[in-house]
């Protein structure tokens, strides 16, 4: 059954581990490792093995699962010195959960081919709090025979799946989904500075916009952070001002501008010179209000 496959989750930073307690948590064994071991052992606490390679993690299991910071890393996770491939059976199931952005998904998905791995491309949508809980969206995308084997592991890992089709599809939807949170957590940031411009109390803005069509309960909490002040990450604007500049490549490989985002960079830029990199994205308030003469 698929709920007894044992898995191999290679990356538990701040995505990666919250996703193993999920699969802990829902019966599946598992193995992780980390290229920083420490980050790893909080894990053993929970059930989970402890490997010291990708390739000895995956020795064991039957799907390995990556969720690391960009393509490179993944690359060299399964393919480089004591990559997780040679510990894989063929026919075995990698399952590419990190924001990698679609030109390195389409070599990941080479690699996999070459060493005849099922490859699913499977993005997730949401916050580092959603995922503690489970409730993150799974963009998944990827041959159709192996949506069964994978179906227990999403269902552990988010609280709704999307099969989008081919391989490459999920990347394609959360570069698509980057995108909007980008462009429209810049504009109420903006919006904010403008109202504090024009003497009004941000908090009475925010008060009168969750009461009206335009609100969604994202622009909501994001508002209340940015009047608060509060910049614990969720998702740290360094990520952020990353998954833009994925969709900004994406665009440009097929001919689109996207100036509203390209808008982005310099701004955000800004923000993350000030030190607010690490900072969840709401930080971005410093930058608008730093622009109408306060200080951020």
């Amino acid at each position: 059954m698929a709920a007894q496959e044992r898995i191999a989750v290679l990356g538990t930073g701040g995505m990666g581990a919250p996703i193993a307690r999920n699969l802990l948590a829902a019966g599946f064994p598992l193995t992780v490792w980390n290229r920083t071991r420490a980050r790893a052992e909080a894990l053993a606490a929970d059930g989970a093995r402890l490997a010291p390679t990708p390739r000895a993690a995956a020795a064991s299991a039957g799907i390995v699962l990556t969720m690391l910071a960009d393509g490179a890393a993944a690359a060299d996770t399964i393919d480089g010195q004591k990559g997780a491939a040679d510990g894989l059976a063929p026919g075995s199931i990698w399952i590419q959960m990190g924001t990698v952005g679609v030109d390195w998904t389409k070599r990941l998905a080479q690699i996999a081919k070459a060493h005849e791995l099922t490859f699913v491309d499977a993005p997730v949508s949401g916050s580092t709090g959603p995922e503690e809980q489970g409730e993150r969206v799974v963009l998944a995308s990827g041959p159709e025979n192996a949506q069964s084997r994978v179906r227990p592991v999403f269902d552990a890992i988010g609280r709704r799946t999307f099969w989008l089709g081919r391989a490459g599809n999920g990347t394609g939807m959360k570069v698509v989904l980057n995108n909007w949170l980008a462009a429209s957590t810049e504009a109420l940031a903006e919006t904010l500075a403008l109202s504090d411009a024009l003497g009004l109390d941000p908090s009475e803005f925010a008060d009168v916009f969750a009461g009206t069509p335009l609100a969604s309960p994202y622009a909501v909490a994001k508002g209340e952070a940015m009047i608060a002040g509060d910049f614990a990450p969720g998702f740290p604007l360094r990520l952020a001002f990353k998954d833009t500049a994925l969709a900004l490549d994406a665009a440009r490989e097929h001919g689109l501008e996207l100036p509203l985002t390209a808008a982005l960079e310099g701004r955000w830029n800004g923000a993350i010179a000030r030190g607010h990199g690490e900072d969840d994205l709401a930080a971005i308030i410093t930058e608008a209000t730093r622009r109408n003469g306060s200080a951020g």
